[in-house]
C-alpha cells in the first residue's frame, strides 16, 4: 500500500535508510513544502542514524522546496528527483551534492 501524506512518507525514511551509504555522514535536509500536503520537516543524518522532524532546522546543509504532493511522489519513487529538478519543480538551496547523495542513503527507494 502507498503511503498517502506527507507525514506518512516521511516517518517511513528511517526504515528505509543504507546505514553504510552514510558512514561519516553528518548532514541536515530541509524540506519546505508547499499546497495541500505543504509544511516544513528536516531529516537529520549523522552517526549512520535518520531521524525525521517537524519544522524548520536553524542551520540546514541544504533546502528542497517543492509541493508536497511532489515531494510525495519523488520519497515514493514515483519520479525522479533529478527530473523535477530539471523541470523547475523543485528548487535546491545549499549543498547539492547532498541533495544528490539522498538516493543512496534511500536505496529503496526508485524512481521508473
Amino acid at each position: 500500500m502507498k503511503v498517502t501524506t506527507i507525514q506518512e512518507v516521511l516517518r517511513s525514511l528511517p526504515a528505509k535508510f543504507d546505514k553504510e551509504a552514510a558512514d561519516n555522514l553528518d548532514a541536515v535536509y530541509q524540506f519546505d513544502l508547499q499546497g495541500d500536503q505543504g509544511g516544513q520537516y528536516h531529516v537529520v543524518v549523522r552517526n549512520g542514524t535518520c531521524m525525521v522532524k517537524d519544522g524548520a532546522h536553524a542551520d540546514p546543509h541544504v533546502t528542497l522546496s517543492m509541493t508536497g504532493e511532489d515531494c510525495i511522489k519523488v520519497l515514493n519513487g514515483q519520479v525522479s528527483g533529478m527530473m523535477m529538478a530539471m523541470s523547475g519543480r523543485l528548487q535546491v538551496a545549499g549543498d547539492i551534492g547532498l541533495a544528490m547523495q539522498l538516493k543512496s542513503l534511500f536505496p529503496n527507494i526508485t524512481a521508473d
